[in-house]
């Protein structure tokens, strides 16, 4: 943990340090400067933000996708650097702001809302859909034990090697808290895995339980299974996103743009546009530009 503690801070210096001497921020030049953590489903909903913002307002948009993990893009919104991005709800409740998981979205919702009041940043509407920690197994395994739940599969867990990226390991949403809940208990400690591997591992059958999220576009096409979260542990995660509080107010035009995305988008949606860049090789400009127009979004 300490060590993992310390790679974030060096990492938060070193983007901070970048930013600092790049002219494109959004004090410098009249730029709204739009970010997203580093991966898929993060840079589609960056570049959809970026899009919003252009085709509603006019105003232009310097894109900084694939920044980095959760630590990063919050430091990078506290230093003025970055203007908005699109946060989980149970990440911002759970690891800014440091609170126990609980399952009531609206209650979650809330309390990040209020309480990223401190950082002068504003929670605006969520866009529509969860992306939440799903526990996924092999779709012939769960149909050869009749399995459905995380409680069903705890008399089997035993027999599995799991699979996590090193976030979900130790979140305080995450496994650890997820292995108390169930009592699950694996044969041997999980592998600590690249997060672009675990679904090759699974299907290699190198790993029999990994840690994805329930929008990710490998699930349905790999025959893959989500075990249901019966005991309710994983908080809500609704994609909303944050914007700085001070650019709000030097661009008003900005929130009835960003406002306009607000239950827009559900998981299914968000399903298939992760596809079509990962299973489709699709440009994520082009795919976001269908999307908006398909929605009639981009004008006020």
């Amino acid at each position: 943990m300490k060590k993992f503690i310390l790679l974030c801070l060096i990492t938060v210096s070193l983007v901070l340090a970048i930013a600092s001497c790049n002219p494109n921020t959004s004090e410098g030049n009249g730029e709204i400067v739009v970010a997203s953590k580093n991966f898929t489903e993060q840079n589609i909903l960056g570049e959809l933000l970026a899009q919003q913002i252009e085709s509603a307002t006019g105003l232009k948009v310097a894109r900084r996708l694939d920044l980095g993990g959760t630590f990063v893009c919050h430091q990078a919104m506290l230093a003025g650097q970055v203007d908005a991005y699109i946060e989980y709800t149970g990440t911002a409740f759970t690891t800014i702001l440091k609170q126990k998981p609980i399952s009531d979205p609206n209650a979650v919702y809330q309390q990040v809302k209020s309480g990223y009041e401190q950082f002068q940043l504003e929670v605006t509407p969520a866009l529509g859909f969860e992306n939440t920690f799903a526990m996924i197994i092999r779709g012939e395994d769960a149909r050869k034990y009749n399995l459905r739940t995380l409680s069903q599969a705890t008399q089997y867990a035993p027999q599995w090697q799991a699979g996590f990226g090193y976030e979900f390991i130790s979140r305080e949403d995450g496994f650890p808290g997820l292995a108390k809940t169930y009592d699950l208990k694996l044969n041997k400690p999980p592998r600590v895995m690249d997060l672009g591997l675990i679904y090759r591992a699974i299907i290699d059958k190198q790993v029999d339980l990994v840690a994805g999220n329930s929008t990710d576009a490998q699930i349905a096409r790999l025959d893959l299974t989500i075990l249901q979260d019966d005991k309710g542990y994983f908080p809500p995660y609704e994609a909303t996103p944050i914007v700085r509080q001070a650019t709000l107010k030097k661009y008003p035009k900005l929130r009835p743009a960003i406002a306009q995305l607000g239950g827009k988008i559900n998981e299914e949606e968000m399903r298939n546009l992760n596809y079509q860049v990962e299973g489709e090789f699709r440009d994520i400009k082009e795919v976001v530009r269908e999307f908006l127009t398909a929605k009639g979004l981009g004008k006020l």
